[in-house]
């Protein structure tokens, strides 16, 4: 084990939250950073103040020049397999936010490379840190809702001026980046809570209704997922960054042979289940976001404690040497359902297999 954690973080507009995590556990130092924006680099270096040798607006100089124990990468997706496949042929540890890839090649790679370097490598799919997700694993752990047989899943967030500038009419990274293909918040807690993994897809969606002077993936209305999982159960999926939702949703329901848990559509704090025999009727229970035993402090990734409980996971793994749990195939199995649905959508809506990588 080393003495402290050396870290350094790879887009410091997500990577902030992050980094004020590791920054604040005494078995962690924040080493350096990178980011191509030379406004966020120095703001994020004057708040952690590092120095102007430790911070680099180019990665292939950030990636060969400091001594990491591990990075933090979380920049826009479609750089996510490039940069990890360098860190970790570099000698380094590998937390990625999610999607793990943006295609099914750099997948492949990924898992690859980790393989080959014997490095570790974590997803960072924060939505499965929620308090109210491991409770529910519990639940359906323990037998009381019977077999899952259906799960539904959505994440309908409008974020249009992220996709294109409303300004300018340019595209933005997330206009190459189809709905399907961020799938791992809905499909990641649902995968985590049943234990289960995705062996066929299918998608639906190529209307541009919302924004139809601007036609590229990113800007897809909405579309929609069809699962079938290892243990013979169906999955729905919903996602969409146009469609106008306020508040946006994470919405998560998984109906079993003996009841039904699920989130309140109104809002994130409520939610109802039912078991037969235990119950009449469905039951309100409450949701929960942050684990209030944790200190406020916990909160500095800003999704409640989940980031609090994905650095947790990850120091974890590199203390014992164990495989963190979700490591390169468990983060395969979130991200590519969704690539696959994608193909399937732009395909007319035909069944594909998606592979394994375990």
């Amino acid at each position: 084990m080393a003495e402290r954690w050396r870290f350094g973080l790879v887009g410091v507009g997500r990577g902030s939250g992050y980094g004020r995590l590791l920054a604040a556990d005494p078995r962690c130092e924040v080493v350096g950073c990178c980011d191509a924006s030379q406004q966020a680099l120095a703001r994020f270096q004057q708040e952690l103040g590092l120095p102007d040798a430790r911070c680099f607006a180019d990665y292939d100089g950030f990636i060969g020049s400091l001594e990491m124990d591990a990075v933090f990468i979380g920049t826009p997706m479609p750089a996510h397999a490039e940069q990890t496949v360098k860190a970790v042929e570099a000698g380094v540890n590998v937390l990625s936010e999610v999607t793990a890839a943006s295609t099914m090649e750099g997948c492949a790679r990924i898992v690859e490379a980790v393989r080959r370097t014997g490095k570790m490598y974590m997803l960072a799919e924060n939505c499965c840190y929620w308090p109210f997700v491991q409770e529910w694993g519990k639940l359906v752990q323990s037998g009381r809702l019977g077999e899952i047989i259906y799960s539904e899943c959505e994440y309908l967030h409008p974020i249009p001026e992220l996709v294109i500038d409303p300004e300018t009419g340019q595209s933005r990274w997330r206009a190459a980046r189809a709905p399907l293909h961020y799938c791992s918040h809905s499909l990641g807690p649902i995968l985590e809570i049943t234990r289960d993994r995705v062996v066929r897809a299918m998608g639906l969606g190529q209307g541009h209704r919302i924004m139809p002077e601007h036609p590229a993936v990113g800007t897809i209305d909405i579309q929609v997922a069809l699962f079938e999982t290892e243990k013979g159960a169906i999955i729905k999926l919903a996602r969409s960054s146009m469609v106008p939702r306020h508040p946006m949703i994470h919405y998560y329901t998984l109906q079993g042979t003996r009841g039904f848990v699920e989130t309140d559509r109104m809002g994130p704090t409520s939610g109802l289940l039912y078991v037969k025999d235990e119950m009449e009727r469905a039951q309100p229970i409450p949701i929960s976001f942050a684990e209030v035993s944790l200190p406020e402090a916990a909160r500095a990734g800003g999704h409640g404690t989940a980031e609090h409980g994905v650095v947790q996971d990850f120091l974890r793994a590199l203390e014992t040497g164990e495989r963190p749990r979700l490591d390169e195939v468990r983060a395969m199995d979130l991200t590519a359902p969704g690539l696959i649905a994608h193909e399937s959508a732009m395909n007319g809506g035909v069944w594909m297999e998606v592979p394994s990588f375990g």
